[in-house]
């Protein structure tokens, strides 16, 4: 029953992908699209390509860097085909791809899961601060132009979230109930819990989620990390920007566009459907228009940008995946005492 519900999850992920991708297709002259990609110089694409590339590799260096306080030590290549086999079953089932790579991580490196989705948190967690410096950074250049668009993007969600106060209360009411009645028997019954080999095994892997969280605070080179979050997030930036220069109706803007862009094309890709579709083309065109570009030339925009970064995630993805399972499990990642 289970795994129907899963199924059909991802079925439905799918058809709303695909009514997505069929909207943002709406009212496109597909001659239009198919001249300005005929006169695409693809150069500047393999130029982003390589920089994509260069961002995985550093956020597989970063990510390793998050083991080593816990005590664990995998080496760079072991989080690198982790990471990009998460990527590509993230393209096929969305949010899937955090818990694959920590489970592919355990099977190369014996690194245990729960501490590997408590580093997978702290990533995002930055990831996220980043994408808000961005959003900050764009409007203090752009406020005029790009007010309109992300006031529109949140205020969707705003209101979604006012139609549903009423039901937000209440599962939060019953949320905090339920949580204080759990904290009060755990409270009570601590002694005899212990004892339970459930409880000792959920609230081992809860330890350890909360290790792989806090592993950044314990880190010594956090100056290296913190250049590794800067270099990647410089290589998504050169990715929308030089990205600009393939199209020719896109090769004038400015670099101030490339932030933008940046900024609306990384909220597209965090939507919960496979791999952005549909999402990161409506958003990308709507933010070219302020910018003067036409819909059509926008939209090409988006479907070489999109569909390149997809195709490369799929080909270094399926690369690590044949990689991770022709080869046998490695020894253990070494765990310093």
């Amino acid at each position: 029953m289970k795994k129907t519900l899963n199924v059909l999850k991802y079925l439905l992920l799918l058809a709303v992908s695909v009514f997505l991708m069929a909207y943002a297709l709406r009212s496109i002259n597909f001659t239009a699209v198919k001249a300005e990609l005929a006169q695409a110089n693809y150069t500047w694409i393999v130029i982003t390509l390589l920089l994509s590339v260069a961002g995985y590799v550093s956020r597989a260096m970063r990510w390793r860097m998050q083991y080593i306080p816990l005590g664990f030590k995998p080496d760079t290549q072991q989080t690198y085909h982790a990471l990009m086999v998460g990527y590509l079953a993230n393209i096929v089932l969305p949010r899937a791809g955090e818990v694959i790579r920590c489970t592919l991580l355990k099977r190369s490196a014996d690194v245990p899961v729960n501490v590997s989705l408590g580093t997978v948190i702290t990533e995002r967690v930055i990831d996220l601060v980043m994408l808000l410096l961005c959003m900050g950074f764009t409007l203090l250049l752009e406020f005029e132009r790009v007010k309109d668009l992300f006031l529109g993007i949140f205020s969707e969600k705003f209101t979604v979230l006012q139609q549903n106060l009423q039901t937000l209360y209440l599962l939060g009411a019953v949320a905090l109930v339920g949580t204080t009645i759990m904290v009060w028997y755990i409270y009570k019954n601590i002694s005899r819990l212990k004892q339970n080999a459930f409880f000792k095994k959920v609230s081992g892997f809860v330890r350890g989620i909360w290790q792989g969280i806090f592993s950044i605070g314990k880190m010594e080179q956090k100056g290296a990390f913190i250049l590794h979050t800067l270099f990647i997030w410089v290589t998504y930036y050169l990715g929308s920007y030089l990205a600009f220069f393939a199209l020719p109706g896109t090769e004038g803007l400015s670099w101030q566009a490339g932030m933008a862009i940046l900024v609306v094309g990384g909220l597209g890709m965090s939507a919960p459907v496979q791999g952005g579709i549909g999402v990161y083309h409506i958003l990308v065109r709507t933010a070219l228009l302020l910018y003067a570009v036409p819909l059509d030339k926008g939209m090409a925009y988006a479907l070489v940008t999109h569909t390149t970064g997809a195709l490369l995630v799929v080909a270094m993805g399926g690369i690590s995946l044949v990689a991770s399972l022709a080869q046998a499990k490695k020894q253990p990642a070494r765990q310093i005492a």
